[in-house]
């Protein structure tokens, strides 16, 4: 049984509060209520399995009142240092999950961020971050802004100068440790007191000092390796402790059998392979961490879009501040060259804003008073002010960051083997390199011999290549994304996104306009179009319908001359009447014209026509007189028919769906060449439309604007909202398209098949090397009469696999739309 206190609002006395105890002590599963009039808080026990807090509030809402319910789940994305392979981000992602409290805790090794959500009445944020302490890593400060990112973005580029510093450092010690080494094999000069065959002690004390500077380079792979295996959580870093350990204790003993005289042992040192191996796999992690931060460019360069400052009109003047001291409601003026501070809608001014880095539209976009601008959009020629009307995390530019943020800290689900396989690889690794070596041993081989095959097993084995082989490609591929404003949620839209093979789109506003607009416009009895069209925009000037209004739009855009109506007269499903010029005027349908005893003959054919076509005809008369017609319709996006040509190349079925009459949907249908029409759909219709689809066996996908057709967005397996970059929140859809255009669409798809075609690439790699060369490592090849793996080049070999995979995933960074 579970006890909670909720708030109820709406209450007025006693007897109300009496009503929702009723109310709730109805719900099933609720054994007891009782509510606090004065408090206005209900008190209630329940058995959480058969009921929920949600059920009690749609009680309480049924009685007539209010339930605030406790605030959800709390979620924070929480940089983690210290992590060095996927084990790690495993051992991270079990000792959060054991907090109480905590609903999910998922860590993404590419990246290096917590994300974790959790109950606030029961855990906190600080309990999270101290069990990411006692399990050996550094939780960072949680993101909550561009100054977080900012600090993650510099904390990495010190952590790779360090990684630097410390493969230079070993370096420096393992090119003199192999030239001490090997160079007397090849017949390199060296002095009599460090020739094994003179100075057998000499040549291993001098080996031994050598290799001290390179285990302080590697310092922290025994620190986090040790305190790994004791914590039974071991990880890449537990490897190589193992296997350079092992070398250097083994190492260690020859030397002392050189000082007890056996200078045979001179023969047995394996201090160049410690510091080599340390070198190199230094240098694979300097690799790694440049290009893991490489991946996440996109998240930088959209930081680095917001300006930092503002100015606000005032009575006292213009005054320069810092864009976090904006406030909404405040006026901003914007200078010709200037990035617009937040996002608002325009006072005073015409201009034209460069919108390319929400949208990826290169075109500028014209604005005046009323039309909405967003922060980070670079401003024209002209000046202009506007009002602030979402400012800090509210603005577009960072509800685009948050989202490609959630996006690239997500896991496709393509990902779940790798992340299985990383969580057991180290121990099944250190088992064999065990068994490997006793293997030999049993067989007869020497203890040099099984040594060099425990330390080969180790060191080649590499958790890191399939742990970074998923996320690091969704990092690049969202935040490639996000820069040609193709805003994708999360790893498994991405993945589900490449095997669609329908497509159902809306007809209005998608594929479509929206907007009505004049397509034709045709002269009767010797009048001219422009006169008609003239004598209709007066007639229509004042009117509030959207075609009338597409009617005078036109005429202005002609530059004719519009004269105001005098007794305007709406008639509903007609048209409307008016006297224009001392003239009556009439602008409507034929019923109107027979009303009015208008010949419509003479555009009988064109009515015919126009209506095949799908185009509504408005005719204009004067004085009884038909003197031309006007047609008027949704215009289709000059995009969209190339966009349904190259879905349908790709082998994409197209279905436009539309709640429209199946004469217009099926004109719009073959205009843009789409397979099928689903026509005369309600809003409310369309998510079964999605469903029929979808029984026919194919992922579906379905483009719509995220407003009316959200349930059909949801119900599809991939939602693609078409909308604007201030309209990334369109919780429905799975990726939200920042430039409202259909091809957009197709991108998007495409972008998903080339990032998939890395993670699988990525993954065939990391498994492969490891299936290949754990068995190389372990003598396969020497068994069958082949050469022994060197550990040095086993420690090469894992350290170029990881940077090769991430290497691979960055390709995508150039990924261009066809």
């Amino acid at each position: 049984m579970r006890t909670d206190t909720v708030e109820i609002r709406g209450m007025s006395c006693a007897s109300c509060a009496r009503a929702s105890e009723r109310a709730v002590a109805g719900v099933p599963g609720v054994s007891s209520a009782s509510v606090n009039f004065a408090t206005e808080a209900l008190t209630v026990e329940y058995d959480e399995g058969a009921t929920g807090l949600e059920s009690i509030a749609a009680a309480i809402a049924e009685a007539g009142y209010e339930a605030v319910l406790p605030a959800p789940a709390k979620s924070a994305t929480v940089p983690i240092g210290g992590m060095s392979c996927s084990a790690c981000a495993a051992a991270v992602e079990r000792a959060v999950a054991r907090v109480p409290g905590v609903a999910a805790a998922s860590v993404n090794f590419a990246s290096e961020r917590l994300s974790v959500s959790w109950d606030p009445a029961v855990a906190r944020l600080s309990a999270i971050k101290l069990a990411v302490k006692d399990a050996g890593y550094e939780a960072l400060a949680a993101d909550s802004g561009p100054a977080a990112v900012d600090e993650h973005a510099e904390a990495k580029e010190r952590e790779a100068r360090w990684q630097k510093r410390r493969f230079v450092v070993a370096l420096a010690t393992a090119l003199p440790l192999l030239y001490v080494s090997m160079g007397h094999m090849i017949g390199l000069p060296l002095p009599s007191f460090l020739h094994p065959m003179h100075s057998p002690l000499g040549f291993a004390l001098v080996q031994a000092a050598l290799t001290l500077p390179a285990l302080w380079a590697g310092r922290r792979f025994y620190v986090v390796g040790v305190r790994a295996l004791l914590r039974r959580a071991p990880n890449m870093d537990s490897l190589i402790a193992i296997g350079t350990g092992s070398a250097m204790a083994y190492s260690l003993w020859s030397t002392v059998q050189i000082a007890l005289g056996d200078a045979s042992a001179a023969g047995h040192l394996y201090y160049e392979s410690v510091a080599v191996i340390i070198a190199l796999i230094l240098l694979g992690k300097y690799l790694e961490a440049r290009s893991k931060g490489k991946a996440s460019e996109a998240i930088k360069k959209l930081m680095g879009l917001a300006p930092k400052t503002a100015v606000v009109v005032s009575d006292s003047g213009d005054l320069e501040l810092p864009v976090d001291e904006v406030a909404v409601g405040d006026v901003i003026r914007v200078r010709p060259g200037e990035r617009v501070p937040v996002d608002g809608v325009v006072v005073a001014g015409d201009t034209s804003l460069d919108e390319s880095m929400l949208t990826g539209e290169s075109l500028p976009v014209e604005k005046g008073p009323g039309d909405r601008v967003s922060g980070a959009t670079v401003n024209g020629q002209g000046m202009f002010t506007f009002r602030a009307t979402a400012v800090g995390a509210d603005t577009a530019l960072a509800r685009i960051v948050r989202l490609v943020e959630e996006a690239q800290g997500s896991k496709a689900p393509i990902a779940a083997l790798a992340d299985r396989v990383s969580g057991v690889f180290v121990p099944v690794v250190v088992t064999i390199a065990f068994l490997s070596a006793a293997a030999w041993l049993v067989g007869g081989q020497s203890f040099e011999f099984a040594m060099r095959v425990f330390v080969a097993v180790l060191t080649i084995a590499c958790p890191c290549a399939l742990g970074l082989a998923t996320p690091v490609a969704i990092m690049v591929g969202t935040g490639r994304g996000a820069e040609l404003g193709l805003l994708i949620k999360g790893g498994e839209a991405l993945e589900t996104a490449h095997r669609v093979g329908a497509v159902a789109i809306d007809k209005t506003g998608t594929i479509t306009v929206g907007k009505p607009a004049v397509v034709e416009v045709v002269a009767y009895g010797g009048a001219d179009e422009a006169a008609a069209l003239a004598l209709a925009a007066s007639a229509e000037k004042g009117s509030e319908h959207p075609l009338g209004a597409a009617i005078v739009r036109e005429a202005e855009a002609r530059s004719l001359e519009i004269s105001s109506p005098e007794g305007l007269s709406a008639l509903p499903g007609r048209g409307i009447e008016a006297r224009v010029g001392g003239a009556d005027a009439l602008v409507g349908n034929a019923r109107l014209m027979d009303e009015r005893g208008v010949d419509v003959r003479p555009a009988a054919a064109d009515l015919e026509r126009l209506a095949a076509d799908g185009k509504t005809a408005m005719l204009v008369a004067s004085g009884g007189r038909l003197v031309g017609l006007v047609a008027v319709a949704d215009v289709v996006r000059p995009t969209s028919r190339a966009a349904v040509a190259a879905l349908r190349a790709r082998g994409i079925e197209t279905v436009m769906i539309t709640g429209d009459s199946r004469a217009v949907a099926e004109a719009i249908g073959r205009e843009v060449g789409v397979d099928r029409v689903v026509a005369e759909v309600l809003p409310e219709d369309k998510a079964a439309a999605v469903r029929a689809l979808q029984e026919g066996g194919a992922l579906v996908a379905m483009v719509g604007d995220g407003i009316n057709d959200a349930p059909a967005l949801a119900a599809a397996d991939v939602g693609i909202a078409i909308g604007s970059g201030a309209d990334v929140a369109a919780e429905s859809a799975d990726i939200v398209l920042a430039r409202g255009d259909l091809e957009g669409a197709v991108a998007a798809l495409d972008l998903s098949r080339a990032t998939m075609r890395v993670i699988r690439q990525n993954l065939f790699w990391a498994f492969g090397y490891n299936v290949l060369g754990i068995p190389v490592a372990a003598g396969l090849l020497h068994l069958f009469g082949g050469p022994l793996l060197n550990p040095m080049i086993a420690a090469a070999a894992m350290s170029l696999s990881s940077v090769s995979v991430v290497t691979n995933a960055l390709r995508l960074r150039t990924w261009k739309p066809e």
